[in-house]
């Protein structure tokens, strides 16, 4: 079993800046990618960033730019810079993972955080 607990969510200006961590935790599991999708009431849940083992990343049209990913592998935490924020960034904000476990390949999501953009 993994279990994600992320942070960094909060109110913030427009023009503003913030960083979410992710951290996963649990044994016997390596990780693959990891990533950052965000939701907004009455929309779907959409990709924002998603970073693999090997480091390469992929970006939302809408983020990129302004928006970076990092991972460290020590910690088995994923990390997300928003600079420039814009009120449509206004959503929760959902870490996922995928692990291996044995030859088993699963996806797991945190609670997700609350980021708001105040114009």
């Amino acid at each position: 079993q993994v279990q994600l607990v992320e942070s960094g969510g909060g109110l913030v200006q427009a023009g503003g800046s913030l960083r979410l961590s992710c951290a996963a935790s649990g044994s016997g599991f390596s990780i693959n990618a990891m990533g950052w999708y965000r939701q907004t009431p009455g929309k779907q849940r959409e990709l924002v960033a998603a970073i693999c083992s090997s480091g390469s990343t992929n970006y939302a049209d809408s983020v990129k730019g302004r928006f970076t990913i990092s991972r460290d592998n020590a910690k088995n935490t994923v990390y997300l810079q928003m600079n420039s924020l814009k009120p449509e960034d206004t959503a929760v904000y959902y870490c996922n993972v995928d692990v291996v476990a044995g030859s088993v390949g699963m996806r797991y999501w945190g609670k997700g955080t609350l980021v708001t953009v105040s114009s």
